[in-house]
């Protein structure tokens, strides 16, 4: 069964590097109860970290590896531990692309939905955003009997993205995700 292989090539992606593990930032909160007012300074910022945020789930659907990679900072702190386990992690944002192209191949249909996305400020060059996440994923495979039987895996959860302004503009520096709901073959 190509289930827990699946499973241990995300956590492995996951997984902490000693060197950067320590000093994980957690900023990516994901309980948000009404964000900052957009005022007329804030709204192309606030404008532009729903288009990257957006723009993150459009890559991954279209599996363009190299476009999903250019909305994060060279080292990101993921926690998707409600979702496989574990607990948040420092990596490299090409470990992160690297563990999504593995498990959303060619074969996997994947389409991704968000919004009620809500900004705070800690700054001038920082911010966070929560947003609720849709995401549904076909796996033919998966439909086998000896798969599971079901070829769709169903996810409802609460995002949170850190940003922080860069040269080239607002990147993700920080992600999680707080499953609330899953349905199907996590497969």
């Amino acid at each position: 069964m190509l289930k827990p292989i699946i499973a241990a090539t995300l956590a492995l992606s996951l997984a902490p590097l000693p060197a950067l593990a320590q000093d994980a930032p957690t900023r990516a909160p994901t309980q948000v109860t009404g964000g900052d007012a957009i005022t007329a300074e804030r709204v192309a910022d606030v404008a532009e970290m729903i288009r990257v945020a957006n723009a993150i789930d459009a890559a991954v659907d279209a599996k363009d590896w190299p476009q999903a990679r250019s909305y994060f900072t060279d080292t990101i702190t993921v926690d998707f531990s409600s979702l496989v386990g574990g607990g948040p992690a420092t990596i490299p944002a090409d470990g992160l692309i690297d563990g999504w192209s593995t498990n959303l191949t060619a074969q996997k249909t994947s389409y991704h939905q968000r919004g009620n996305h809500l900004v705070s400020f800690d700054g001038p060059d920082a911010a966070t955003m929560t947003s609720q996440g849709y995401a549904w994923n076909r796996y033919e495979p998966g439909g086998e009997e000896a798969n599971g039987g079901d070829p769709l895996w169903e996810v409802w959860g609460t995002y949170g993205h850190a940003f922080v302004r860069m040269a080239d503009g607002w990147k993700v520096e920080a992600m999680s995700l707080d499953v609330r709901n899953q349905r199907g073959n996590a497969y």
